[in-house]
């Protein structure tokens, strides 16, 4: 476990850095579009590449792409540097002729996602998204160079490129306010969408291109290569199949949340609420409870993902079964307290975030409230993620395929039930909440699968040892609930008395959690504050 955490430590300083500035680059746009109607739009347009890149790429990488170049690097004579220049030649020309369908067809896939909105708000996100889609290009030559990276155990710039893309699109908001760009779709001038779309793709330019160029440092010489045939790369295609439904599937229900999303923001203007409650509140809430995961989990599942596929291609399982379970004690010593503050200050650290610009106050309150509901599920999707890794490993991707399909029929199921029977002011929540259950479930199911597959995960022990993770947490969760309780029945949430609450809550309970912790000896919890005091020693 040892290794795997200093492998994780380099990429979680990078990751932390990463997730710090996108935390800023989220509040300065919401600062400077709102959280309504052009927020909604906004955030939809930049979803679709994403997503479009996901489903051509971005799940091959960790599920195909990378298990078959680690054993092309151990088996083929050059060491597999013909094989990725091949993939490499491949997926750039892919990527550009997707890019530009992609953009030829914006109109329609905007109306697959905003079935619910206005025509005006409709043809805004269809300009922004003309400026955005070609970052597909981008967005896959980058990730295929930081995996080349991976594989080389090279993980630092792959965590850090993304804070140069945080950077660049933190300095656009900053100069569509100072044009005085406005939040109203309807109000939108040409100018203005074009200065955030074009924006927007050129932080993921500069991104993609740091990576490329720390990639040449480290000894790859790209030299096209159009000799496709008999070269292995079909293989990725077949086994990449599953994958590409797994990614439907998911896709598919992403799209049918992103409606609902879109509709409730729809319903609550409708319902002049003081506050907006649309997508773009759902995804913002979202990438807040992803933050602790792409600190934490990300960086741990990146390590794990090359060892794994290492011992699976030599059929040392027990290898393989530890390397997991150290992985999930891991992840999960630091995981359970983040999810248990997040469900008690979502609102508090909200509130200090968002109430700027052409964000207001409630807005940014209401969004902690959908965060709570997202914070729920923070430990069961990142077990989720990582039980799909040992899948991976083996050169499964079938199984995921029916793992995924389970959790979009809870997500979306519930959703839908979500947003008919709730009231327009709880349907976003509703929407969290959904994804919660659904990874509570899935998580549950894909364990007891993958254990079968492997001779056994270690459950009984590593489910006890979350448990006492839990019962050391829950004393800060109460010290910081009470002071959220407190101070929003009293002097009311503003930003002075939410960083109080936040100081009190993550930082007196922050710190009674490592006391118990050290007393109950959980010895994951003692191996990252050891790795951390080691760290800021002097002379280390």
């Amino acid at each position: 476990m040892s290794n795997l955490l200093r492998a994780g430590a380099v990429m979680m300083a990078g990751t932390l850095m990463s997730r710090i500035t996108g935390f800023a680059r989220t509040a300065v746009i919401a600062a400077a579009i709102g959280l309504g109607a052009l927020g909604d739009a906004y955030s939809t347009a930049t979803v679709i590449p994403v997503i479009l890149f996901d489903l051509l790429l971005g799940g091959l990488l960790s599920s195909v792409v990378v298990p078959m170049v680690v054993r092309a690097r151990k088996t083929d004579p050059d060491g597999g540097e013909a094989y990725e220049q091949r993939l490499l030649t491949l997926v750039t020309l892919i990527l550009i002729g997707l890019s530009v369908a992609a953009v030829a067809l914006a109109g329609p896939i905007i109306g697959l996602y905003g079935s619910a909105w206005r025509e005006e708000q409709r043809e805004v996100a269809t300009t922004l998204a003309r400026f955005i889609l070609p970052q597909i290009a981008f967005f896959g030559v980058g990730a295929l160079a930081g995996a080349y990276l991976n594989v080389r155990e090279k993980f630092a710039a792959p965590m850090w490129a993304p804070v140069l893309n945080n950077l660049v699109v933190i300095a656009v908001a900053v100069i569509y306010i100072a044009i005085g760009g406005g939040s109203s779709a309807e109000g939108a001038r040409d100018n203005e969408l074009a200065l955030l779309g074009l924006g927007t793709t050129a932080g993921i330019v500069v991104q993609s291109i740091v990576l490329v160029i720390t990639l040449r440092r480290v000894g790859f010489r790209f030299r096209p290569r159009f000799d496709f045939n008999h070269s292995g790369i079909g293989d990725i295609a077949r086994k990449g199949s599953w994958t590409l439904a797994y990614l439907g599937i998911t896709q598919l229900g992403f799209m049918a949340i992103t409606n609902l999303a879109n509709w409730a923001g729809v319903r609550a203007a409708e319902a002049n609420l003081p506050y907006d409650a649309g997508q773009i509140v759902y995804a913002n809430a979202y990438n807040l409870f992803q933050l602790p995961y792409g600190v934490i989990a990300v960086s741990v599942i990146t390590a794990l993902l090359p060892r794994m596929s290492g011992y699976a291609h030599e059929g040392r399982f027990e290898e393989l079964r530890e390397e997991f379970a150290g992985g999930v004690r891991l992840v999960s010593a630091a995981l359970v307290p983040a999810a248990l503050l997040l469900v008690s200050l979502g609102p508090a650290i909200t509130s200090v975030v968002f109430p700027f610009g052409n964000s207001s106050p409630q807005s940014a309150y209401y969004l902690g409230t959908v965060l709570q509901a997202f914070a729920i599920g923070l430990v069961p999707f990142s077990i989720f993620q990582l039980v799909l890794r040992i899948f991976y490993s083996l050169g499964d991707t079938r199984t995921p395929v029916a793992l995924g399909l389970l959790n979009v029929v809870l997500n979306a199921g519930l959703g839908l039930v979500a947003s008919l029977v709730l009231p327009p002011e709880y349907a976003v929540m509703g929407l969290a909440l959904s994804f919660s259950i659904a990874y509570f479930v899935g998580s549950i199911v894909a364990w007891l699968v993958a254990a079968r597959r492997v001779g056994g995960l270690d459950g009984p022990d590593v489910a006890f040892t979350i448990t006492r993770m839990h019962l050391a947490a829950l004393p800060m969760a109460a010290i910081a609930l009470f002071s959220l309780f407190f101070a929003s029945n009293t002097t009311g949430m503003t930003i002075p008395v939410s960083l109080a609450v936040i100081a009190v809550g993550a930082g007196l309970g922050g710190a009674l959690y490592l006391a118990i912790a050290h007393w109950l000896r959980i010895p994951e919890v003692r191996s990252i504050v050891g790795l951390v005091t080691g760290r800021v020693r002097p002379g280390r």
